[in-house]
């Protein structure tokens, strides 16, 4: 799928960014693992903690206190943000909890993630339920890049 991503980003002369809390970076490394990527691929930033995401990425502390860390809004902001400091035509923000600790509010597996192509702003919500970690993580990236697929009409 993200050989999909790329040829599509080739094609339309698009740049991508992310701003990745949950997959802490896998998105932006299976994107590079395709030949090409270099072509596509602006910048991606890491911003775990809330601290990181508003000093990196400016989500909003009101945002943070409202909807919480787990929310679309905030990986909107986040894609946003991603999108405003690399001036990419697609950015993508992720975070939610891969588990195995819950935060009280969320269902573990629970992953928020916002997508702007251009103009356009779009926000996904999914529960990736009986999964590891680590497949809570992948099947985020794959998710992400269904979307982007499905989103920039290959």
């Amino acid at each position: 799928m993200e050989k999909r991503v790329v040829e599509a980003l080739k094609s339309l002369d698009y740049k991508i960014s992310f701003a990745e809390s949950c997959t802490g970076g896998l998105l932006a490394a299976t994107l590079i693992s395709v030949s090409g990527a270099s072509k596509v691929i602006e910048s991606s930033f890491i911003v775990y903690s809330e601290k990181a995401k508003q000093e990196i990425v400016n989500v909003s502390k009101e945002t943070l206190l409202k909807y919480g860390v787990t929310s679309t809004e905030v990986a909107l902001e986040m894609a946003l943000g991603a999108k405003n400091l690399s001036g990419s035509n697609v950015s993508v923000g992720v975070t939610g909890l891969a588990g195995p600790d819950g935060d009280g509010i969320n269902e573990i597996g629970t992953v928020c993630f916002g997508i702007v192509i251009n103009d356009n702003k779009y926000s996904f919500k999914n529960v990736f339920r009986n999964r590891t970690r680590d497949e809570v993580r992948r099947d985020s990236v794959l998710f992400v890049f269904n979307k982007l697929v499905e989103l920039l009409e290959i």
